[in-house]
């Protein structure tokens, strides 16, 4: 519920961003065909429950995997808790959103689909991932250098309450870019220092993941993911995303402030 009321303050302060200040940035998209010209082509097009279940899906199947895993096993330990964990792995998860994706070809043109979907897939993908796998490889190159440990032992001693979860969490998403690292090795931080510091530990884990959202850059492998998927040219992907994760995570953390005044 803590986490809850200080992501919806968040999530309106990155729209604002995106409406107020991100939109000057003029992104071409690379649409070769017309929602008319798509009709005439293909006649009655899929539901929207049907457009959106390849991509729902998976992410129910991957939900319910991490819930069956619950140390309190609300599934058991035998058959349903073990199927819901398989069919909730990621790959298995996404490769069935893949099958479910067929059910929205026309009869008589599965072969046709998938032999053009699967081609321009590939080509759409292939450049992502060389790029997104790049980006993470930088990440783990500056996770495994000096300056995480030098963070952890320059920062750790530091007398700012609240605040000190958020920047040893902010400062090490961005020099290494992951945000479960700096969620991880923060909380290793974090945890035998609470009773002395006599912080909140629900507010510390909200302030930790605020600074997890700080900042996305090039060395976030998801930085990628955003600006190649959307056709942002890099400069504009740090100008209108890069900014927007740093406001998100300050507002975010903001609040965690305010509410531990109370708490």
């Amino acid at each position: 519920m803590l986490g809850l009321i200080a992501s919806i303050p968040a999530a309106l302060a990155g729209l604002l961003w995106a409406t107020k200040v991100a939109k000057k940035y003029v992104i071409e998209p690379d649409v070769h065909e017309s929602y008319s010209d798509i009709v005439a082509k293909f006649g009655k097009l899929p539901s929207g429950f049907m457009s959106f279940l390849p991509i729902v899906l998976p992410i129910v199947l991957i939900l319910f995997k991490s819930v069956a895993e619950f140390p309190s096993k609300p599934f058991g330990e035998a058959g349903l808790q073990k199927f819901l964990s398989f069919i909730g792995d990621p790959v298995t998860a996404l490769m069935i959103g893949v099958l479910v994706s067929l059910l929205l070809v026309k009869k008589g043109s599965l072969g046709d689909a998938v032999n053009g979907w699967m081609n321009q897939g590939i080509k759409d993908a292939a450049m992502i991932l060389v790029i997104t796998g790049a980006g993470g490889a930088f990440g783990a190159i500056i996770k495994a250098s000096p300056i995480v440990d030098f963070i952890k032992l320059n920062m750790a001693g530091l007398p700012l309450g609240m605040l000190l979860p958020f920047i040893i969490s902010a400062a090490l998403k961005t020099a290494q870019g992951s945000s479960t690292v700096a969620i991880v090795t923060t909380a290793s931080i974090m945890a035998p220092m609470l009773t002395t510091l006599g912080l909140d530990p629900a507010l510390t884990v909200i302030a930790i993941g605020a600074g997890s959202m700080v900042v996305s850059h090039a060395n976030d492998s998801y930085f990628w993911v955003v600006s190649q998927f959307s056709g942002m040219p890099v400069n504009t992907a740090y100008k209108a995303y890069s900014s927007a994760t740093a406001v998100e995570g300050i507002v975010a953390f903001a609040v965690v402030f305010v509410m531990s005044l109370f708490v």
